[in-house]
């Protein structure tokens, strides 16, 4: 018989490594950032790269979100191809196989929201959609550099000339801008990481105010993470936020951000050796949790861990129960989005028993 976990089992039935969720930590942070954040009228439109689910997009609306964001085109395709396609691609649409995706995917989504940084990368997808026969344009934001430097027009005259390029082709429609301050989410202390994003939030309101000014048709000013949602909307003109890894967390943002939002997600682990009287050997490595925001923590306190290669990590304490051969422990991950991307499927728990198995629709998406 195939390995095939059940709804209604226990998780201590799961093989391991294994992605777990507990319920009531996940939902308690879904009520928290729904009730800290739609009193202000800004709508979230959460982003989807941490989850990579449409069963998780589909839950996050029904709690008062509107849309969702990907990263990358691949992601969209899995999303919508599920029934949930209200979506922007937060990332430039670059290359000619990609735009022939894009001019795809928006012959069945006319909901797809686009951004563009450039006007070669705005005339090519608007030469192809022309090409297509479409004769619909596909709603377009103007990405925005607000201190990342990693994408974005520059603001004032770059982010204008390029506005007006973008209102001149037939294909793309402007509809607003776009500026993430991922360069601030895990800032700590809470003032200084507070100031710095109403200075990101002043460039980008400023910038939109001046389009409008130009008589562009500017509607959605999109922003914010999971360290500065809270902060951007406040800001009059933010139109809307997309916070993501505050559905499951992980320990850069607890570390930065604190405990307002619990840690949901762990992965499950199993001791197969014991190195010593107070070191063990795990069978979860680097193909199980990123180390590219430092390493995973146990959730039992106390343990250390230490990666030992792909498939192995080890745990070392000094006080504490010892832990043997056979027994199980929880893994937090540094970094949620790329751990989410090693997994195939989530197990959503309620107390140790099962609820829900999600998969990990856009797992690999990465084009």
């Amino acid at each position: 018989m195939p390995y095939t976990p059940k709804v209604g089992s226990s998780i201590s039935s799961l093989d391991t490594p294994s992605m777990i969720v507990d319920l009531d930590l996940m939902e308690s942070n879904i009520s928290k950032l729904m009730s800290q954040l739609l009193p202000t009228g800004v709508n979230i439109r959460p982003h989807l790269k941490t989850t990579k689910s449409a069963i998780l997009a589909q839950r996050l609306n029904k709690a008062g979100a509107k849309g969702g964001c990907v990263a990358k085109l691949s992601e969209a395709e899995v999303i919508c191809d599920l029934g949930f396609t209200n979506l922007l691609i937060t990332c430039e649409v670059v290359g000619e196989r990609k735009v022939e995706r894009l001019v795809e995917l928006f012959k069945k989504y006319r909901s797809i929201r686009i951004v563009v940084d450039s006007e070669i990368g705005a005339s090519k997808i608007d030469e192809a959609l022309e090409k297509s026969g479409i004769g619909e344009p596909i709603m377009t934001l103007i990405d925005l550099d607000v201190g990342l430097h990693r994408t974005g027009v520059q603001p004032g005259e770059p982010a204008q000339k390029l506005a007006s390029h973008v209102d001149g082709l037939k294909n793309l429609n402007l509809i607003g801008v776009q500026g993430y301050e991922g360069h601030l989410q895990h800032v700590h202390g809470r003032e200084e990481r507070k100031n710095s994003c109403l200075e990101s939030m002043a460039i980008l309101t400023q910038t939109a105010d001046a389009l409008r000014k130009d008589g562009h048709n500017i509607e959605v000013v999109t922003t914010g993470g999971t360290g500065t949602a809270e902060f951007c909307v406040t800001v009059p003109g933010i139109t809307e936020v997309q916070p993501g890894s505050f559905l499951f967390m992980d320990t850069d943002y607890r570390n930065a951000v604190g405990t307002f939002y619990s840690n949901s997600l762990s992965i499950l682990a199993t001791v197969i050796s014991k190195q010593g009287p107070k070191a063990v050997t795990i069978d979860t490595g680097l193909k199980s949790l990123t180390t590219d925001s430092g390493l995973a923590e146990c959730k039992t306190l106390g343990y250390t861990y230490g990666v030992l290669g792909d498939e192995h990590g080890s745990l070392m304490w000094t006080d504490g129960p010892d832990l043997d051969v056979g027994d199980r422990v929880e893994m937090l991950p540094s970094h949620i989005d790329p751990t989410i991307n090693l997994h195939d499927f989530y197990y959503a728990h309620r107390n140790g028993l099962i609820e829900e198995i999600w998969p990990v629709d856009a797992r690999g998406k990465v084009q």
